[in-house]
């Protein structure tokens, strides 16, 4: 009896520490708009997927001969601003497979503002 609530006891101790590591933060990029660009600036495509997953938009821009050229990534409610409320939308911009730009958006990110200029490309 003694030994069966000996293992009991140990399997229960075994399922705490199993909730508790995944309990953990994912992710030791901060949220803080500020402190994000800090951090990411320069992170490769690899370490952006392991830290915060897949994007939920992914745009590829390729050259006219099809090489890669530019990636810009969306993830949605990933950083707050100096009041702590979150952006709608973070887009990170990537060149030869590294972060050179963070954009912060009040939006979804596929609108056009009112006020862009819309040129067709060989018109004027």
């Amino acid at each position: 009896m003694k030994l069966a609530t000996l293992v009991l006891l140990f399997s229960f101790f075994g399922v705490a520490f199993a909730g508790t590591e995944t309990a953990k933060p994912s992710s030791d990029i901060p949220t803080n708009e500020k402190d994000f660009v800090a951090k990411i600036n320069g992170f490769e495509k690899a370490k952006i997927i392991e830290q915060l997953g897949e994007p939920s938009n992914r745009e590829d821009i390729q050259s006219a001969s099809g090489k890669l050229v530019a990636s810009i990534w969306q993830y949605h409610y990933l950083n707050t601003d100096e009041k702590g409320e979150y952006y709608q939308t973070t887009e990170l911009d990537f060149m030869n497979d590294k972060v050179v730009m963070v954009v912060f958006m009040n939006n979804d990110g596929k609108e056009v503002p009112a006020d862009a200029i819309k040129v067709t490309p060989g018109k004027k």
